[in-house]
């Protein structure tokens, strides 16, 4: 792992730790493997247990709430630029009993392009998510969905209020490419066996997406450096 030690430069990350009592690297390693594998928290308890670290699952819990946010806004600076034809779909996510949508949207080669967890399904929602993803990574040439009506008045939205060119393709098969990259954000949130809150939903997904993104290579690395995808996330807290 990282020497976090030397010297923590991320000033809001430094002021959460300094009101925690566990070594940098036993935070960093639990929040990691809650977010990278399909584990409960009462798992990486048991795991940590194994190794002689008595950390408890809610407080597991309390230090992915209070760092993920600093990592995720860390890689968004860090995040490599997508291409320009999107596949654009949304997903189910339960919280607090209900369920919500996870917008998401990938580019022909599989990265992700953004994402944002919403109440309701809706032209609104839409909007927020292709406003949210355009500014981070600018307007596409193409944008792929499937049959949604909300979807399609979203993209019309963007394109008439910001005089842009955008293709709007609707084609069920291209978009198989977002529906498979689902699974890979499911697959850690079916452990964890629901969300009790939309707040606490938000922090969580952002943290799995960020570990997805890492994982496919979107991140560039300090000074250009080969590094594995554990050391990527340690070093956004540096």
């Amino acid at each position: 792992m990282l020497d976090f030690r030397k010297s923590l430069i991320n000033s809001t990350l430094n002021k959460v730790l300094q009101r925690l009592h566990y070594p940098l690297e036993v935070l960093l390693t639990c929040v990691r493997w809650y977010v990278a594998y399909p584990l409960s928290l009462r798992h990486i308890e048991e795991i940590m247990q194994e190794r002689g670290l008595f950390v408890d699952h809610s407080t597991v819990h309390r230090w992915a709430i209070k760092i993920l946010p600093v990592m995720a806004a860390s890689f968004r600076r860090r995040k490599r630029p997508v291409g320009g034809s999107w596949r654009m779909d949304e997903t189910y996510i339960k919280v607090a009993g209900q369920w919500k949508y996870l917008y998401r949207a990938v580019d022909r080669g599989g990265d992700t392009v953004d994402f944002l967890l919403t109440a309701k399904r809706d032209k609104a929602a839409a909007l927020r998510f292709l406003e949210r993803a355009i500014n981070l990574h600018g307007v596409p040439e193409k944008i792929t969905i499937d049959k949604s009506g909300a979807n399609t008045a979203a993209i019309e939205s963007v394109k008439a209020d910001a005089c842009v060119d955008i293709l709007m393709r609707q084609n069920k098969y291209l978009n198989n490419i977002v529906e498979q990259d689902h699974r890979a954000v499911k697959r850690v949130t079916q452990p964890m066996l629901g969300f009790k809150s939309f707040w606490s939903a938000r922090i969580l997904i952002g943290g799995i997406e960020t570990m997805h993104m890492i994982r496919k290579g979107q991140m560039d690395c300090p000074g250009g450096q080969a590094m594995s995808t554990a050391n990527q996330f340690y070093s956004l807290a540096a």
